[in-house]
């Protein structure tokens, strides 16, 4: 049976594994899916139409699955998605989607949100990815993977972080901000390539050298961003599959990019 803390509230409706833990003072409510071996420690809510996959630890004070803060929200039926493998620490507060947009937020594997991360309606966050205390993330943003994010930085609304890009702390993200780019300041401005996060995955060498030239290429030759387009696209690509995600950034960003 799940280990269920007899102080804590369980909704007649939520799903809870067998092998789930909820600590005391838990409130479960309406509609929620709790996976296998996920930890609620203690004092955690989660509020209702939330699923929570397999593995994940959730710490005191965290509000998991509460309402949108959007005034537009009417109280229609909206989700919040959790994968696995998820550390979610203490005061943190994840909103479920509006029906505005796709009516969900999404949250992927492997992350970690440090103490009073706040992830607003409608965001997509993914994979392997480190929060820092005090974020900001509001409404219809969309994060990548293997991503760190510094702590009290706030990023505004529909902006597009990717991946394998570093936020310095204290920044205020205004446009989108590039794959492997690494970007601090209020507003933040570009300052080079996440080289270290890139060694600390293994990368090669001339893997590396060819990110930094198309990295020039984009923020330092002078040249618009349809130009630096054809040039990642037809010299740089061919020998580094990984400039695709350059191209995207450019090619997707609606905002414009961090320079």
């Amino acid at each position: 049976m799940s280990q269920i803390h007899p102080t804590a509230l369980i909704s007649s409706t939520a799903t809870i594994d067998d092998t789930a833990v909820i600590g005391p003072y838990c409130i479960v409510g309406d509609d929620v899916t709790i996976g296998a071996h996920t930890i609620l420690h203690r004092h955690v809510v989660v509020a209702k139409m939330t699923r929570i996959g397999k593995h994940n630890q959730i710490y005191q004070f965290a509000s998991i699955g509460e309402d949108s803060q959007d005034l537009k929200y009417n109280d229609e039926p909206t989700w919040l998605e959790i994968g696995d493998y998820n550390d979610i620490r203490e005061s943190c507060s994840l909103h479920r989607g509006t029906a505005q947009d796709k009516g969900i937020t999404k949250i992927g594997s492997h992350n970690l949100l440090m103490v009073n991360t706040h992830v607003a309606h409608d965001c997509v966050i993914g994979n392997h990815n480190v929060i820092a205390n005090n974020v900001g993330v509001a409404g219809h943003v969309t994060i990548g993977d293997h991503i760190i994010i510094g702590g009290n930085s706030g990023i505004h609304q529909f902006c597009r972080i990717d991946d394998y890009s570093l936020v310095g702390g204290a920044s205020l993200i205004l446009k989108d901000v590039a794959a492997f780019t690494m970007v601090s300041g209020n507003p933040a401005h570009a300052h080079g390539l996440n080289i270290e996060g890139m060694r600390r995955k293994g990368w090669s060498k001339e893997t590396i050298d060819t990110l930094r030239q198309a990295y020039n290429t984009i923020f330092r030759s002078g040249l618009t961003t349809k130009q630096a387009l054809v040039v990642l696209e037809e010299d740089m690509l061919p020998q580094e599959p990984k400039i695709q995600l350059l191209i995207d950034s450019l090619q997707e960003s609606k905002r414009g990019v961090v320079r």
